[in-house]
């Protein structure tokens, strides 16, 4: 992985924490600190981290989507999606649904696993749609799941979609 590229993911990561801490369990703050390094096996494939997809506007990173496979032998069945990114210049355009239904196809032709799990902002509708677009289904909530600086607290709901 190119330094660039790296540089181009914090900063949409940077972004998009910033300008919506409700959609993200992690905060900008904390994560604007983080060592750029730190990101080398997201964007490269390591530790539990499967793959990163990403979406480029004539060069420019615009969206990634991040899977991660559980480690664990009784639980390798297991995948989880996270840090579902696309900058506020490139919404609507589809490329939230582009990452993850090429996020789909790649862990239904990965052996082994049977389900991928991702957490979504109860209140993040058009998320939701999304998800449950591709046949993602609720099974759970978690109340006060996240606690924002402004005091606000956020449920998140859990969401599977079988592979096998």
């Amino acid at each position: 992985m190119l330094e660039p590229d790296l540089l181009a993911y914090k900063a949409l990561r940077d972004a998009m924490l910033a300008g919506h801490p409700e959609a993200f369990t992690s905060d900008a703050e904390t994560e604007a600190q983080r060592d750029l390094s730190s990101y080398r096996n997201r964007l490269a494939g390591g530790g539990a981290t499967l793959f990163t997809l990403v979406a480029l506007d004539e060069g420019r990173l615009v969206g990634a989507l991040t899977c991660e496979r559980e480690p664990r032998l009784k639980v390798q069945h297991n995948a989880h999606l996270i840090g579902m990114m696309v900058s506020d210049t490139h919404r609507g355009r589809g490329i939230g649904r582009d990452l993850l239904i090429a996020a789909i196809a790649r862990l239904k032709a990965t052996p082994g696993l049977a389900q991928v799990t991702l957490s979504v902002t109860s209140t993040n509708r058009a998320a939701i749609g999304l998800y449950e677009s591709q046949g993602f289904v609720r099974y759970g909530c978690l109340p006060d799941a996240i606690r924002l600086n402004d005091g606000r607290s956020l449920s998140k709901d859990l969401m599977r979609l079988r592979l096998d």
